[in-house]
């Protein structure tokens, strides 16, 4: 009997185990269950949730929590004279009158004694600046100082309480597929919130300032230009510049100036009053399969120096043409983009550990940063250089290149006019500075003619193509 009762029991555990591995992997959403199509494996309903890859397991809460009361708005009023020639020739009246115009976005509190950091755009031509906090109180802005090439502002406000400020982070450290958050003032609402992750880093979208974008999914929209990036610890990786859309709105993809480039602006004009630029001293183009095989190397990464420049930092360090950089100090080189962004945070005599590829082997080299007063570049025959103090007070200019000297045999019999002239644009591309006029060189072909308008002593503008 008690055999039997054994036998009975194995039986009946065996048909169980038969039944269950059936269920499990053959029957209807079982791991080897058939659809229509053919054999496929339907992974069970309690796959993918609450994995480590699920936005459930991330809390934005707190991140949130933290940003939306140190974002702030930020409206720009400014006024200019309308004139109408037309009344005032037949009256003798209402020639002129004045227009207000008003401009919003947003900024970033980064201190407790009422600091803001926000876009230039934002705050630009403002005679009047009013910030409005998340609790809805308002206060005249001071505007401390601006940075236009990159797109960074710093106000301040007199609050008459401490105000809940934003904690900078290694924007260096942002890894692609980090979540984000955007907090901003879109269509003038108060704080607004929204997700997203790193879609890129380093994005060089050719402007003429910034080539070193963070670039993010998280919806921005009209208002948010000056607002937070910030990791889900609520710390700022970033302060939102600008949207790639054909209607103005939010269409996929937004950028933001890195963290780590906003806070050395900020310091540098709490210090000095203005930016400190420092000059790596070398021109060139990042390689890929194309450029690789034009230039005879098998290196598609990096960045390709052309020309060193003339008592630079690289050309004292000994760096040459053919050189390719692929590292500075611990941040790789892949692109212009990785350089120049690395270089943006640096100032004149900071060391920078230059790794290169020289004659296929690995050489690294110690490099001081230069002054950006000391930078040029030569084209065609043509030395340039950055404009002063004195150019700028001069001829009114706030931008332009000079010629510092002509080495070009065709120019020489000119150098009387041209010397000392100051370039305002190249092919109607404004020639913001070197490092722009430098760029925008670098993809000419040597044969090909260009277009030159430019100032000369007596302030007259005139146009020649060399």
């Amino acid at each position: 009997m008690n055999r039997f009762s054994n036998l009975f029991l194995v039986s009946l555990l065996s048909g169980a185990v038969t039944l269950g591995t059936y269920k499990l992997l053959f029957d209807q959403n079982g791991f080897l269950s058939k659809n229509n199509d053919g054999l496929v494996t339907v992974a069970p309903d309690y796959y993918g949730k609450r994995t480590g890859f699920s936005p459930e397991n991330v809390d934005f809460t707190e991140a949130a929590e933290k940003t939306i009361h140190t974002v702030v708005h930020v409206k720009n009023v400014s006024r200019r004279t309308i004139s109408n020639p037309i009344l005032e020739f037949f009256y003798g009246y209402g020639g002129s009158q004045q227009q207000e115009q008003i401009g919003t976005g947003s900024g970033v509190i980064i201190s407790e004694d009422g600091y803001i950091v926000t876009n230039n755009h934002v705050i630009k031509d403002a005679t009047e600046i009013e910030i409005t906090l998340n609790n809805k109180k308002s206060y005249k802005a001071k505007l401390i100082g601006t940075d236009s090439k990159m797109d960074i502002a710093l106000l301040k406000i007199n609050a008459d309480e401490k105000l809940p400020y934003t904690a900078f982070a290694n924007s260096d450290s942002v890894k692609i597929g980090e979540w984000v958050l955007a907090v901003g003032n879109p269509y003038n609402l108060t704080s607004t919130v929204t997700a997203g992750i790193v879609s890129a880093k380093a994005r060089n979208l050719d402007t003429s300032g910034i080539q070193s974008f963070i670039q993010t999914d998280a919806a921005v929209n009209p208002g948010n230009s000056g607002g937070a990036l910030v990791n889900t610890r609520g710390e700022l990786i970033g302060i939102n510049t600008m949207i790639s859309s054909p209607t103005g709105s939010y269409t996929g993809y937004s950028f933001a100036v890195p963290s780590n480039i906003a806070r050395k602006i900020i310091e540098d004009i709490m210090e000095y009053g203005n930016v400190q630029r420092g000059i790596l001293g070398v021109e060139g183009g990042e390689l890929n399969s194309k450029s690789s095989k034009e230039l005879g190397v098998s290196q598609t990464e990096g960045f390709y120096v052309s020309r060193v420049t003339k008592r630079s930092g690289a050309e004292k360090a000994g760096l040459q043409k053919g050189d390719i950089i692929i590292k500075l100090d611990n941040q790789s080189v892949s692109t212009f983009a990785d350089l120049s962004g690395y270089i943006n945070t640096k100032r004149p005599n900071d060391k920078v550990v230059v790794t290169i590829i020289r004659d296929g082997k690995n050489k690294v080299v110690p490099v001081t940063l230069s002054k950006n007063e000391y930078f040029n570049t030569e084209f065609k025959g043509l030395e340039l250089e950055n404009i002063d103090a004195n150019d700028k007070k001069r001829f009114r200019l706030n931008y332009g290149v000079k010629i510092k000297a002509i080495t070009n045999e065709n120019l020489k019999q000119y150098e009387t006019e041209l010397l000392g002239n100051i370039i305002l644009s190249i092919d109607n591309v404004k020639a913001t500075d070197i490092e722009t006029v430098s760029k925008l060189l670098n993809n000419k072909e040597e044969n090909q003619s260009i277009r030159i308008e430019m100032i000369n002593h007596n302030g007259e503008i005139f146009r020649i193509i060399i």
